[in-house]
C-alpha cells in the first residue's frame, strides 16, 4: 500500500493514508515522499472527501474509516485493481509468484532490467516490490506509460470485497513460480486451496508467454501441468531448461554456473549467502534471459545486487556481535535463513530470536516444522504469539510446546513475554563473535533498536 501511494503520487494524485501503527522501512519511505501517515484510523481522516479510496487487504468491516466509506458510498477499489487499471495497460507484465522468495527475486529481476537499461533504454523497468530494494532505495518505480512492468505477485487475498489473490489482477505475459507450500492459514483452508490459486495464475499466462518454474517441488509441477504457455523449469535437475551446476558458497559470496538446455549460459556470482538466494537469482536470470536481456547485463546485475531491506539485513555490529533482521513468515523461510547464516558466518554462535507473527506462524499447523527449522540455531529465544487472542485456542501455536521441542533436540531455548524481556534476557549473554538473527514480519516491539542500544550501553 505504501508503494502504491508513491506510484500514485508520481502520477500527480494527492495521496493520504491511515494505519494503526506504521513501522520502518515503509513508514520511512512514505515520510520521505511527503505522504503523512494518519494514526490511528478515524472517520475524520477522510476529510477532505477523497475521490477514491484504495482499501488494503488488512481492512475489514468494523474499521471506522471503511464504515464511513460504505455509508457515504465513496468510490473504492483495491490495490491490485488499481495497479491493473492505472499502470498495466499497454505494458508487458512480468510477475514473480511463489510462497517464498518473491520479494528478493522481484528485486533481482528489476535490477537486471535496470542494468540492461544502461546500454539500451528499451529495458527501462517500472516495478512494484513488497519491500525496499537496496539497489534502488525504494520499493517501486514508474517509468512513463510504456515498457516492462515487474510485479511481485502476492497470493494473499485482495480486499474484504475481493477474496481472490492479488496476482489474478496482473495478467502476466511471463511469470516466475518459485515455490508452492501451505501458507496464509487465515485465508486458505489447506494446501489444495493454495495450489488452486497458483493454478489460476498459471492459467492467465497467454500461449505466447513463458513460465519459469522451480524444478524441486512436486507442488510446483502440479500447478504447471496444464499451462498453455511454454514452461521452463529451473534448479538442480539434469533435464531442467535452466540448470544450476558447480554451486559454491564462501562466506557471503555464492557462485555457480547456469546452463540453458545443457549449454553454459553464464557464470554467476552473487554477494549473498544461501542456496535459496542462488535459486532466486537463477529464476530472475532465466526470465530475463528468455526475454532477450543480455547475458552481460544479467551477470553484472547479480554481481552488484545489494539485497532487500529485512532480508538477511545486518542492522548492527557492536562489540563483535552481529544483529541481523530477516522477514521470517514460515518455517521453510526460517530454515533457509538460518542455513544461509550458517554458511555466511561459519564457526560463530548463532542465536535465533523469533516472534510468531504471521498468520501461519501464529497457528499450530507447522509446530513440528518450526521446531526443526529453529533447531539449526545454537540458541533460541521465542517471543509470545502476536495477538494470540485473535486465533482460536484449538488452532493457536503454543510457544511452550516449541520450547519443549527444541530442548528435546538439545537446543537451549527460552520464552520471553515481550521485546524488552528478550533484550534483558540475552544482552548480558551475548559475546564477541555471536550472530543474532531476529525473525519477524513486523515491528517486534522495537527490538531492532532496543537490542543494539543495550549492547552499546554495556560497552
Amino acid at each position: 500500500m505504501a508503494s502504491l501511494a508513491g506510484m500514485l503520487l508520481t502520477r500527480g494524485y494527492r495521496v493520504t493514508g491511515s494505519d494503526t501503527a506504521a513501522y520502518p522501512p515503509m513508514s520511512d519511505q512514505l515520510l520521505a515522499m511527503g505522504i503523512a501517515i494518519m494514526e490511528p484510523y478515524s472517520a475524520a481522516n477522510l476529510e477532505p472527501h477523497p475521490d477514491l479510496v484504495v482499501v488494503g487487504n488488512a481492512i475489514s468491516r468494523g474499521n471506522v474509516e471503511l464504515e464511513r466509506v460504505l455509508d457515504e458510498r465513496i468510490a473504492m477499489t483495491s490495490l491490485a485493481a488499481m495497479i491493473h487499471d492505472e499502470f498495466l495497460p499497454g505494458r508487458e507484465s512480468l510477475v514473480v509468484c511463489g510462497t517464498h522468495g518473491k520479494t528478493t527475486t522481484t528485486s533481482m529481476l528489476a535490477w537486471i532490467y535496470e542494468t540492461a537499461n544502461r546500454k539500451d533504454a528499451k529495458w527501462k523497468p517500472s516495478f512494484l516490490i513488497g519491500g525496499v530494494a537496496e539497489n534502488f532505495g525504494t520499493s517501486f518505480h514508474v517509468e512513463g506509460r510504456t515498457g516492462p512492468f515487474i510485479l511481485e505477485g502476492d497470493e494473499y487475498d485482495t480486499a474484504f470485497f475481493d477474496k481472490g489473490p492479488k496476482f489474478l489482477h496482473y495478467f502476466p505475459d511471463a511469470a516466475i513460480l518459485t515455490h508452492v507450500e501451505f501458507d496464509h492459514a487465515d485465508i486458505y483452508a489447506d494446501l489444495a486451496a493454495v495450489k488452486t490459486a497458483f493454478k489460476r495464475m498459471v492459467n492467465l499466462i497467454p500461449q505466447r508467454g513463458r513460465l519459469v518454474a522451480f524444478d524441486g517441488s512436486e507442488n510446483v509441477t502440479e500447478c504447471c501441468a496444464k499451462a498453455f504457455c511454454k514452461v521452463e523449469r529451473y534448479g538442480f535437475e539434469k533435464n531442467s531448461h535452466w540448470r544450476v551446476t558447480n554451486l559454491h558458497q564462501q562466506g557471503s559470496l555464492t557462485s555457480w554456473t547456469l546452463e540453458r538446455e545443457g549449454v553454459e549460459f553464464a557464470r554467476l556470482r552473487l554477494p549473498m549467502a544461501g542456496e535459496h538466494n542462488a535459486l532466486n537469482a537463477t529464476a530472475a536470470a532465466a526470465l530475463a534471459g528468455g526475454q532477450r536481456v543480455s547475458v552481460a547485463a544479467i551477470v553484472e546485475a547479480l554481481a552488484t545486487f545489494k539485497s532487500v531491506k529485512r532480508r538477511l539485513e545486518v542492522r548492527a555490529e557492536i562489540a563483535g556481535v552481529t544483529v541481523i533482521d530477516d522477514f521470517a513468515h514460515h518455517p521453510t523461510a526460517i530454515r533457509e535463513t538460518l542455513r544461509a547464516l550458517r554458511a555466511a558466518y561459519a564457526g560463530r554462535r548463532l542465536w535465533a530470536v523469533l516472534e510468531p507473527r504471521s498468520n501461519t506462524l501464529r497457528r499450530n499447523v507447522f509446530e513440528r516444522e518450526l521446531v526443526e527449522s529453529l533447531a539449526l540455531a545454537d540458541a533460541v529465544v521465542l517471543g509470545q504469539v502476536f495477538k494470540s487472542e485473535a486465533i482460536p485456542v484449538n488452532e493457536r501455536l503454543e510457544p511452550e510446546g516449541v520450547i519443549c521441542g527444541l530442548k528435546a533436540w538439545g537446543i537451549p531455548a527460552v520464552l520471553c513475554a515481550n521485546a524488552d524481556a528478550i533484550v534483558e534476557e540475552i544482552s548480558p549473554r551475548l559475546k564477541s563473535g555471536d550472530v543474532v538473527a531476529i525473525l519477524s514480519n513486523g515491528g517486534f516491539g522495537g527490538i531492532y533498536e532496543k537490542l543494539p542500544a543495550a549492547l552499546r550501553a554495556r560497552m
